[in-house]
């Protein structure tokens, strides 16, 4: 690894690798060694980063957590440690605060409380600005204009971070699902790769790792990858984000490359190690749908996280099967002929459900406790496991850069993307292992905010996102087209509803 850094990674840095770099073993072969995403550095591509304001935080992780590049981190410091690091330079004492979570609850039962900090690496940060969206009221984040002064002392404060010790077991709940990402056994994703500013995918694949690290520890699983946006940011040589073993396959045969590989796993005795599939719905709904289906009848012990942007992201947004009617997405353009994609959605958390012995979660990263569930129970499960979650695209959606959270949200309130879970180990019956928990006013056909009396569906989720400008007139009437996907929506949700018993 210190090898590679002063050969190869160090020449990327400094711009000449095309012209002193000889030929490298590791390039012949297609292999970058883990985690040297974290020696890239983004700090010259935003005019803005965050800042910390410690008195107003309570600790709740949810700016890390919602961070997709591992570029905002939390750590709990016990007093007398703290107290010892800080002869270095007593004005960072000021980036600590005095949380109930952390601090007063555990005072309080005589335990030895600890000070928490969020710290912000500015060689990560893209400046999306989720982190601070996410913070909302609690106001303990806010975006700043990167001058060199705040460039240098909010290095200076990750710098301290980081020679921290960890943060001590007794501070993490594991009934917090939360606090998962305060344990080095779940930063198994350092950032580094050139997703764009916000993407809702790589937020679900940190959280995964997040989740599988958390349990299972940092060399517990591997991930076969289809081609698409998750391969390119993923694997730009010579930067690897991942601290686990990665490979990537083509399109369309990342399931039977996952096959082959549990099986050698299984023969080698790594019954325990645990296999992701990771893939667009280009790659799981389309192109390597019947590879996927093969798998989820194999009964091995593969899972799968299927990163649903509604489009194909990496090639420019053409529409796939995931596509919601309507949606303006190249190959299904809104134009004289075509009000968009006139097809209704492929329901792929539908279809994985009707395979026998198969577990199945639809979910959202913004949702965290469900999302971190589904993923738990996916690794528990004893054979094949699907996750499909919303990964909102902004250049694709039409959504500003810090709005990957609330629209993953406003899909599940609008009955675009329902949660759902299917465990054939719950019941006999379909209603008794299909849940819609998580679901705002599960047997209702709309959510109805009861503040305003508003009805929030389709369509007024559609309103939200560029993606569906065009199926709006002046004076904001929706199209015929747009009536159209409010059906297919509604259609979809009343039969979850009937399969779930909550429909009659």
């Amino acid at each position: 690894m210190k090898n590679f850094k002063k050969e190869v990674v160090d020449a990327y840095t400094q711009h000449t690798a095309s012209d002193t770099l000889p030929a490298n073993l590791c390039m012949a072969r297609s292999l970058i060694p883990p985690g040297t995403g974290a020696y890239r550095d983004f700090s010259s591509i935003a005019s803005e980063l965050p800042h910390f304001i410690s008195q107003n935080c309570v600790g709740c992780m949810a700016c890390v957590v919602e961070c997709p590049d591992t570029a905002i981190l939390g750590k709990v410091v016990e007093e007398d440690v703290l107290k010892e690091a800080l002869k270095e330079n007593e004005s960072l004492k000021t980036e600590f605060t005095k949380t109930t979570k952390y601090y007063t609850t555990y005072e309080k039962r005589g335990r030895k409380p600890g000070l928490f900090q969020i710290a912000i690496d500015p060689t990560k940060c893209k400046g999306c600005g989720e982190c601070v969206t996410v913070c909302g009221d609690h106001n303990a984040l806010k975006m700043v204009s990167k001058s060199e002064t705040v460039l240098k002392e909010t290095g200076q404060k990750f710098d301290f971070f980081k020679k921290l010790p960890p943060t001590p077991k007794d501070f993490i709940q594991e009934k917090i699902l939360s606090d998962f990402m305060l344990s080095p056994d779940a930063l198994l994703y350092v950032g580094g790769a050139g997703s764009c500013m916000g993407c809702g995918e790589a937020t679900g694949i940190r959280m995964m790792l997040a989740a599988t690290g958390f349990v299972h520890g940092q060399h517990s699983c591997g991930i076969v990858a289809a081609t698409g946006c998750n391969t390119v940011y993923g694997s730009t040589y010579p930067y690897n984000p991942y601290l686990v073993s990665w490979t990537n396959s083509l399109f369309e045969n990342a399931c039977a490359v996952a096959m082959g590989i549990r099986a050698r796993w299984d023969q080698q005795g790594l019954h325990p190690k645990k296999l992701w599939v990771l893939g667009g719905d280009g790659a799981m709904l389309d192109i390597g749908f019947q590879s996927l289906s093969r798998l989820l009848m194999s009964g091995l012990d593969i899972n799968i996280l299927v990163l649903d942007t509604q489009a194909y992201s990496n090639t420019g947004g053409q529409a796939s099967t995931a596509t919601f009617t309507s949606q303006n997405a190249k190959m299904a353009a809104h134009g004289s002929k075509l009000s968009g994609k006139s097809e209704r959605r492929k329901e792929l958390s539908n279809i994985a459900l009707m395979h026998p012995d198969v577990y199945v979660a639809q979910t959202v990263t913004s949702m965290t406790t469900h999302f971190y569930q589904a993923i738990l129970r996916a690794n528990e499960f004893p054979g094949p496991a699907l996750v499909n979650v919303y990964a909102s695209c902004p250049p694709e959606h039409g959504i500003r850069d810090n709005a990957a959270s609330e629209q993953s949200k406003a899909a599940v309130t609008s009955r675009a993307f329902p949660l759902l879970t299917y465990d054939p180990h719950r019941g006999e019956k379909l209603k008794e292992r299909l849940s819609l928990k998580g679901n705002p006013a599960a047997t209702q056909d709309w959510y109805i905010d009861p503040k305003t009396k508003n009805v929030f569906d389709f369509t007024a989720f559609a309103k939200t996102e560029g993606r569906f400008s065009k199926q709006f007139d002046a004076n904001g009437s929706p199209s015929l087209a747009m009536k159209a996907a409010q059906e297919d929506r509604l259609k979809n949700w009343h039969l979850l509803q009937e399969l779930a018993g909550l429909r009659a």
